[in-house]
């Protein structure tokens, strides 16, 4: 695996730390590391992006490359027209990570939002773009309620495009997990039919980089560079049993 796109289901569900996770995994693991983030929207000309988050949390060893900023935080597509700038084809992400790829034994490719955000006029998203490089799509998913549909949404749109849904990956797992999180977690690989590959705690975006660092593996599962079990966070986790309620 040498590129890998990451996507979430939503805006605001911790992809950005994920990719994060992923990146100081792998960099721990003795690999380099390069994150790609074709649009970035919602962001000032001089302001740090999505990609620059990354290398903080990562560390310097990651390289960021950034390939069109917008300026209003909306869809790709709707901020270029609105800022009258130019759109950004699949095939110019696909050229960037290949590039990368060449120096990199790894490639984050984070996108915007979700799997069918539209990047340009004719309606192409990122899973064009990972059709091109014939990578897999690790998808980023929320704790809570809504997140079985989204999620197998997501994991069935990979593969009618006929594309391979890694695994997921919750982006900021609740530090006190209710009852639907925690039923969640046994449920999102069997509404998906994908594997669960991680949980991320959630804020660990506010730790001082070298903690994040030293813990990111272990958020994660060994096919991500770390030591994170699914069975032993199941485990960990697991809802109490059933109870009426006039019990």
């Amino acid at each position: 695996m040498t590129v890998l796109i990451v996507s979430g289901t939503g805006t605001e569900i911790g992809k950005t730390v994920v990719t994060a996770a992923v990146a100081a995994a792998a960099v721990a693991a003795g690999r380099s590391v390069a994150v790609l983030k074709p649009a970035q929207t919602g962001v000032g000309p001089h302001e740090p992006g999505d990609a620059a988050e990354v290398v903080r949390l990562a560390g310097s060893a990651v390289t960021a490359m950034e390939l069109a900023r917008y300026p209003e935080p909306l869809a790709p597509d709707t901020a270029a027209r609105r800022a009258g700038l130019p759109t950004l084809a699949p095939a110019q992400i696909a050229e960037a990570a290949r590039r990368l790829a060449e120096d990199h034994d790894l490639v984050l490719v984070e996108g915007a939002g979700g799997l069918l955000v539209r990047f340009d006029e004719a309606g192409n998203t990122l899973a064009d773009a990972a059709r091109l490089l014939d990578a897999p799509t690790l998808i980023v998913a929320q704790a809570g309620l809504g997140t079985l549909n989204s999620t197998t949404l997501t994991a069935e749109g990979l593969r009618a495009r006929g594309l391979t849904p890694l695994g997921v990956v919750v982006g900021s797992w609740p530090h006190s997990a209710d009852l639907a999180a925690r039923c969640n977690l046994a449920d999102l690989p069997k509404s998906s039919r994908v594997p669960l590959l991680g949980a991320v705690p959630e804020n660990s975006g506010t730790l001082p980089p070298e903690r994040f660092r030293a813990a990111a593996p272990s958020w994660l599962a060994p096919s991500l560079s770390g030591t994170w079990s699914p069975e032993t966070f199941l485990t960990t986790w697991s809802p109490p049993p059933y109870a009426p309620a006039d019990a």
